[in-house]
């Protein structure tokens, strides 16, 4: 009987932090996780951002018309109307 309780004595430790270093390498991997889904995040609610400016862009190109339209078009194809002066930056801003 001295035996068996002598050999639970040494046991039960080294038990004990074998269960520790699990639960600490669990912890450290979730918390490795949880970083790398919160980058995730940043980077679609990044994507999320831009893609609501250019529906709000088009909701505005909407709002003025079907002219309105065709003429940010045609300004984006370099055409302009008679007499118009155009002026480009060239700083790159």
């Amino acid at each position: 009987m001295m035996h068996r309780k002598n050999i639970v004595r040494r046991i039960l430790p080294v038990l004990v932090a074998v269960m520790f270093c699990g639960l600490f390498f669990s912890l450290i991997q979730c918390q490795i996780t949880i970083s790398s889904k919160r980058q995730e995040l940043a980077g679609v609610q990044e994507q999320l951002n831009v893609q609501l400016a250019k529906n709000e862009e088009l909701s505005r190109s909407l709002d003025d018309g079907e002219d309105a339209i065709i003429e940010r078009i045609a300004r984006q194809e370099g055409y302009a109307k008679p007499n118009e002066r155009i002026w480009v930056d060239l700083s790159g801003k």
